[in-house]
């Protein structure tokens, strides 16, 4: 019973449960965010330093 509870396991599963969440909101949100970084990377070409 102790194995099928392990730290190591649940950390896992953790990792995994936070990865899937990330790639999720990633795709929810994939033109807003293309949007996002095309504006800043265009304004940071526009600026002159």
């Amino acid at each position: 019973m102790k194995r099928l509870f392990s730290k190591k396991g649940m950390e896992m599963v953790q990792v995994a449960i936070l990865v899937a969440i990330a790639v999720a909101l990633g795709l929810i949100f994939k033109s807003q965010i293309t949007h996002f970084v095309n504006h800043t990377f265009s304004s940071l070409n526009g600026a002159k330093f």
